[in-house]
C-alpha cells in the first residue's frame, strides 16, 4: 500500500514512478503507463521530482485538476493508449503541506488486453519495466504477451 505522506522515503522502482510535471502532462507519462500496464502495475506521482541521491521530493502542481483532466481526456482515446485501465479512485488529486501532487495508479492490464500500447503500434508503442526505467518490449515479449491472450 502506497503511503503518500511517507514520500521521502520511497526510491523509484519497478512499481513506482515520479515525474516533475511543471510543465504540464509529461510525454513519458504513457511510456510509464505502457510499462506498468504490460508488467506488475505500478504508481505514477505528478509533482514530485526525483532527486540526484534518488530521493523523491513533492515540488506541487499549479493546477493538479487540469493535468487529471488532460490525462483523463487523453487515456481514453485509443490513438494515445490501446487500453484504458482506470477507474475514477485510480487518478487522485492530493494535497500535501509541500503542494498538490496527483497520483496515478496503473493496474497491470489483463492478459487478454496485452500487450497495451501508445501511439498507435504496438511494435514501437509497447513498453516494461525494469528497475526504475521504462524499455521497449522486445519482440519475444511481444510475442508471449500475444500468445498468451484468449481466443
Amino acid at each position: 500500500m502506497f503511503d503518500w505522506t511517507q514520500i521521502s522515503h520511497y526510491r523509484e522502482n519497478n512499481r513506482l514512478e515520479a515525474k516533475l510535471a511543471t510543465g504540464g502532462l509529461p510525454k513519458s507519462i504513457w511510456e510509464t503507463y505502457s510499462a506498468f500496464a504490460n508488467s506488475y502495475g505500478g504508481i505514477i506521482l505528478l509533482g514530485v521530482e526525483e532527486l540526484p541521491d534518488h530521493t523523491l521530493r513533492v515540488q506541487g502542481l499549479l493546477d493538479p485538476w487540469e493535468l487529471v483532466e488532460e490525462f483523463n481526456t487523453m487515456r481514453r482515446d485509443p490513438k494515445v493508449v490501446s487500453a484504458d485501465l482506470l477507474q475514477e479512485e485510480d487518478v487522485q488529486v492530493v494535497h500535501t503541506e509541500d503542494g498538490d501532487i496527483v497520483i496515478i495508479t496503473v493496474p497491470p492490464a489483463e492478459q487478454d488486453q496485452l500487450p497495451v500500447y501508445i501511439g498507435g503500434d504496438m511494435v514501437r508503442g509497447s513498453y516494461r519495466r525494469s528497475g526504475d526505467g521504462d524499455y521497449h518490449c522486445t519482440r519475444a515479449e511481444l510475442n508471449a504477451m500475444l500468445a498468451g491472450r484468449s481466443h
